[in-house]
């Protein structure tokens, strides 16, 4: 995953499309990758982008995407730490001058820094992620805005996202073990920690740090399953180390040093880079997802019921997955306060709710009425289960135990907040519990 169109970089979409085709052939991303992948090739796992449903507003292009698999690399490219200088500043310019060495510098004073160089490892590799569009970056990750949005170039100045976010590193030999580590290698292939960033020397001797809005990391309890239950958001240090949150994103302080906690990924763990959230996939957990072929049966199977507008008793049916953003004429609509599934109408509004609430005819409860979608990602599913509920107030629809997951976990807003997030569009949750039950009528005949 190095550059666009790379073999260890492919979109979900395309694996999707060779899982669907023939035993045997393959179809590729892009030209010349043919002879580089294979049927052997190695997949450590996938990164999702929380809230954009499957695919970028823009289009998913290159190393711009919502979603990214990472596969073992032709050849190891990861690095380990190797020799450790104490230096004065003026010679700090000529010991970062070798671009062919990766290091990492603390700044400690004006008259000292630490530089840690780092060797060459042939048993991982490395995969880095930012917002940057430099080549060493391979996956860019931009500020994600609720509703699946990304930031726009204008905005890009003001993101809070790092442009050499974090890295992974990920072991050739199986388990294939894959970790997080805070900061990635500039095109100096060099992590520099100033004056200001936090830094500290460990028991060992050794150096270690933070960046400047922090890489945070939830691991679940019990996996990414229909028994899981969210984890708690820790810090990872440059060094792969876990802490206690700071008081906040950017403070001076370092929080609790975890001990019994480590950095090795997990099904299910999210990263938050301060401005977007990724949800890491194993290869192992994703063979338990459903697939998009049966999110479409079980969109059929809900259509073949015939849902009616109880007031209407026109019949009701979801849009294909690929419909994104046009409502049909014969989508479903919710009241989110009550989950009464009805056709579009164009009454009930409320004067002293300003206009954006509308009165249940069925139930006479007001709340906001919204379009149903159903989640297309995958990857965000507990399991395949019947798209019964839909999250508040954005009405994106999939299964019970799906909701009630996401509707637990607070996720990182800023350098203080944390709120509930629908994961399909990022759409702060609403309500008591952030989620309803759809109650459909059936056909009259």
């Amino acid at each position: 995953m190095v550059l666009e169109g790379s073999p260890e970089a492919v979109s979900s979409q395309s694996l999707d499309l060779r899982r669907s085709c023939p035993k045997g052939s393959r179809i590729f991303p892009s030209a010349g990758e043919g002879s580089l992948l294979h049927k052997e090739a190695v997949k450590y796992g996938e990164l999702i982008v929380l809230g954009y449903n499957g695919s970028l507003a823009s289009g998913d292009k290159g190393r711009r995407r919502s979603r990214i698999a990472l596969f073992k690399r032709p050849k190891a490219n990861g690095v380990k730490p190797d020799v450790i200088h104490h230096i004065s500043t003026p010679l700090v310019s000529k010991a970062l001058s070798n671009k062919g060495q990766h290091s990492i510098s603390y700044t400690l004073s004006r008259s000292h820094s630490v530089i840690v160089e780092y060797t060459h490892d042939c048993d991982t590799d490395m995969f880095q992620i930012g917002r940057s569009t430099e080549n060493m970056i391979d996956f860019v990750v931009t500020d994600t805005a609720p509703g699946g949005s990304c930031a726009s170039e204008g905005q890009s100045a003001q993101s809070t996202i790092s442009r050499y976010a974090c890295r992974i590193i990920c072991e050739r030999s199986p388990p294939y073990t894959a970790r997080i580590y805070a900061a990635g290698f500039d095109s100096s292939r060099n992590i520099f920690l100033g004056e200001r960033a936090a830094k500290w020397r460990t028991p060992d001797g050794l150096m270690d740090g933070l960046t400047t809005n922090g890489v945070l990391v939830m691991h679940p309890t019990g996996g990414f399953s229909e028994d899981s239950a969210p984890g708690v958001w820790r810090e990872i240090s440059v060094c792969g180390n876990v802490y206690a949150l700071r008081d906040s994103r950017s403070a001076q302080q370092r929080g609790k040093l975890v001990q019994t906690e480590s950095n090795v990924l997990q099904d299910g763990s999210l990263i938050d880079l301060c401005g977007a959230t990724l949800l890491w996939r194993t290869t192992a957990g994703l063979l338990l997802t459903p697939t998009l072929k049966q999110l479409e049966a079980l969109r059929q199977e809900t259509n073949a019921a015939r849902p009616q507008c109880p007031v209407g008793f026109n019949t009701l049916a979801f849009p294909s997955l690929a419909q994104h953003g046009v409502v049909d004429k014969q989508q479903p609509w919710v009241y989110v306060n009550c989950g009464h599934v009805h056709g579009y109408h164009n009454w009930g509004f409320r004067k002293e709710k300003g206009g954006m609430e509308r009165e249940c005819p069925m139930c006479r409860r007001a709340g906001p009425y919204v379009p149903l979608w159903l989640g297309c990602e995958a990857g965000l599913y507990l399991d395949a289960g019947r798209p019964t509920h839909a999250f508040c107030p954005c009405g994106h629809v999939c299964s019970q135990k799906t909701v009630q997951y996401w509707a637990q976990i607070p996720l990182p807003h800023g350098t203080h907040a944390f709120h509930a997030a629908c994961p399909f569009c990022g759409t702060w949750l609403t309500g008591e519990r952030g989620f309803v039950r759809l109650i459909f009528q059936g056909p009259m005949d």
